[in-house]
């Protein structure tokens, strides 16, 4: 097989699972158009779904062409591959906000200006208009059911069940294929290793419809080394919206990785050149606690996904939960993040003002902000000395702090509570 630099670049990366016999050749020869689908059933993507998106951007880097389609007709069914149970029915509306969510997402990695520029398609856009008769006629009489069952995706399920709703999925996927072939001369389909069934079904409509000659690429299933699933928190799933997963749990996802899990980490969702990421493999085996890998991988997944500003935010309440970082140097940003961190409240300054003009009343931010039940709560607290305010310990004595010497960035500051409680106060 002819090499490729694309297929070289996926090769060193880990990246790439299977192909199909001459793509190397066909991506040799002339600038191609390829694509990938991206399935709706929310309005955000995850970190699962970095994996196809990175497939797309070396794609992009490579001089070819990208497509991100998005899946608004086919997220009214449901893909069945390797799922043990039929997905819930999404409504139309369900479907068209979690497109536009996606698509918004998609733009931050991909460029959509110049000679390589990527494009967004919906599949709603020929799915939906498409009548049952012509669909059939067109589309089905290419393949025997002999041929759709041998796929594994479907052969899982046949035992316990499939509906023929979800079996027709693969038909309908493979008729994207020969859509986007027509309309923008796409002749290659990249996704998961667990799509390969769906995939080449796309490449024999095109054979068998068109006449023409289309080839696929498959990335791996993400795994830690521990097999669990890769994306997984006790929180829940690590999603790529803000509103879902701060910017500060995102960043903190890829610095708790494992040192086992990091080199391939680094590979995948990076564009780590290989010699940085070598480098990196070694500063792991030789001195692993300083989690300089750790470290790069999440400051640069953090910055592609939710930009610089909110690197910085992260990184500043990273470091003020685990690094030493003083309160004072907190930006107004990280206080942002903070708020979604830790308990918050806002209050007028009235309201925790002590006796004395120009203080605030140490009782009363206590309770103000959550850590104290009630002032005799907050009082014991004093005299245990486990009280801080901005990280300055204070002892039985200290009933007030000076006021405006105390407020940080945006009018804040930060009571704690022993050495791990801590609640944000904004002071109107």
């Amino acid at each position: 097989m002819q090499s490729h630099a694309l297929l070289d670049e996926l090769e060193w990366r880990g990246l790439l699972f299977q192909h199909t016999e001459g793509v190397g050749a066909a991506l040799s020869t002339d600038t191609i158009t390829g694509y990938c689908g991206f399935d709706p059933t929310a309005s955000s993507l995850h970190v699962g779904s970095l994996v196809p998106i990175m497939g797309l951007v070396h794609l992009q880097r490579a001089g070819h062409r990208p497509i991100a389609l998005v899946g608004g007709g086919t997220g009214l069914i449901g893909d069945p591959s390797f799922k043990a149970n039929e997905r819930s029915m999404l409504t139309l509306e369900q479907v068209e906000e979690n497109v536009a969510g996606i698509r918004r997402q998609l733009e931050h990695f991909l460029s959509f200006e110049g000679p390589s520029a990527a494009r967004m398609r919906n599949n709603a856009d020929w799915l939906v208009p498409l009548r049952a008769i012509e669909f059939m006629r067109d589309v089905g009489k290419h393949f025997t059911v002999n041929y759709m069952t041998a796929k594994e995706s479907v052969k899982a399920r046949i035992e316990t069940g499939i509906s023929y709703t979800e079996f027709s999925y693969m038909l309908l996927q493979a008729y994207d294929f020969l859509e986007l072939y027509r309309r923008d001369g796409v002749t290659l389909q990249v996704g998961g290793s667990d799509q390969w069934g769906n995939m080449t079904a796309g490449m024999e409509l095109i054979r068998r419809a068109a006449g023409g000659d289309a080839h696929v690429v498959t990335f791996p299933l993400v795994t830690t080394a521990a097999g669990t699933k890769f994306g997984k928190t006790e929180a829940g799933t690590v999603w790529l919206d803000a509103e879902r997963t701060s910017p500060y749990r995102f960043y903190q996802f890829w610095l708790n990785t494992e040192d086992r899990d990091v080199g391939r980490y680094m590979r995948f969702f990076t564009l780590l050149a290989r010699t940085e990421v070598e480098a990196l493999d070694r500063e792991v085996a030789e001195h692993p606690e300083r989690r300089a890998a750790q470290r790069e991988l999440a400051r640069d997944v953090t910055r592609r996904v939710h930009g610089e500003e909110a690197l910085r935010a992260a990184e500043e309440v990273s470091g003020f939960f685990f690094g030493g970082v003083e309160p004072a140097a907190l930006s107004t940003g990280a206080f942002v993040v903070l708020r979604a961190e830790a308990p918050f409240a806002e209050v007028a300054a009235a309201e925790v003002a002590a006796e004395d003009d120009g203080r605030f009343d140490v009782v009363k931010l206590l309770t103000a902000s959550g850590l104290a039940a009630s002032n005799g709560a907050a009082r014991r607290l004093l005299e245990q000395g486990g009280v801080s305010v901005n990280k300055k310990k204070l002892g039985a004595a200290d009933r007030a702090v000076p006021a405006e010497e105390s407020l940080l960035a945006g009018r804040h500051l930060i009571v704690g509570k022993g050495k791990r409680d801590f609640a944000v106060l904004r002071v109107r």
